[in-house]
């Protein structure tokens, strides 16, 4: 697990490789990753959007940009977190990602950015 806080945001990562997903014959790998976005501040927060950057051990990058995660733009009270899983798919059975969520504080909503700390997505057997 990764994990990072900015502005008194916790954001923390675990992958999971999905083999019953993956093809690799095809060079088709899927990865699960759960998200925990923990409101360690004194001020409710809305999760606006999220930027993505994705990276394979081929050299490949892309970057996926949208509003919300999974649909939701969740509001977390000081004290509380938020929770959701999400996939990616790679061309190779090792890769990253990072990014970052745009939030605003409901008080006086300033918007401000939570960095998502660089998470590996690597196929278990590759960690041999």
């Amino acid at each position: 697990m990764v994990t990072t806080i900015t502005e008194g945001v916790k954001v923390s990562i675990e992958t999971i490789y999905q083999p019953e997903y993956s093809n690799p014959a095809n060079d088709h790998f899927m990865f699960a990753y759960k998200v925990n976005i923990e409101n360690m501040s004194n001020y409710a927060i809305q999760l606006i959007s999220r930027h993505w950057y994705i990276f394979d051990s081929n050299g490949a990058k892309r970057e996926v940009e949208g509003e919300g995660v999974v649909g939701q733009q969740p509001v977390i009270e000081p004290g509380h977190a938020h929770e959701y899983v999400s996939g990616c798919n790679l061309k190779t059975d090792m890769g990253s990602m990072k990014g970052e969520y745009q939030m605003t504080r409901l008080l006086d909503n300033a918007s401000f950015n939570v960095q998502i700390p660089e998470f590996y997505l690597i196929a278990p057997y590759r960690m041999n």
